[in-house]
């Protein structure tokens, strides 16, 4: 499988678990708020990468089962992965932080869209499940023939 990392969305309740990046100058958006992820180890697939990135990051086992959304980008011609998860907000209990990044937060999704420290590779893809989850949503609500106006 040819990608090079994964990231996760992860919601705890209604709030997503963010990074804030170490400020070292050599790292991509230095002091920028990010999602849990990273590179690719061997040849794990992007979702065992994803979780496995997340376990070291904050310390949660996340179900695969939690994961409800996934998508393959291109990035300057690598593939990466970006999926979304949702666990209980009393697991923000359970985070055991690791030694990547500042501090971890919790940030409402929308600070995260519009905060300007915010990875924007992340924002946009998280934009896009949203997009996606509201299209879903309002297909459930309204049926094609409510939409086109019954004809």
């Amino acid at each position: 499988m040819d990608y090079e990392g994964a990231k996760l969305a992860l919601y705890l309740g209604p709030k997503l678990a963010v990074i804030l990046r170490d400020t070292d100058p050599a790292l991509p958006f230095p002091d920028h708020w990010d999602l849990p992820g990273g590179g690719r180890e061997g040849e794990e697939a992007p979702l065992t990468c994803a979780l496995r990135e997340c376990r070291e990051e904050l310390g949660l086992d996340v179900p695969p089962e939690a994961v409800i959304w996934g998508r393959r980008f291109d990035e300057n011609g690598q593939g990466k992965y970006f999926y979304v998860a949702h666990l209980a907000a009393d697991a923000a209990e359970q985070v055991v932080f690791g030694n990547e990044g500042q501090r971890w937060a919790l940030m409402d999704e929308t600070a995260f869209l519009s905060h300007p420290r915010a990875v924007p590779a992340f924002q946009s893809r998280l934009r896009t499940y949203l997009a996606e989850r509201d299209a879903a949503e309002m297909s459930r609500k309204c049926p094609p023939a409510c939409v086109s106006g019954g004809r």
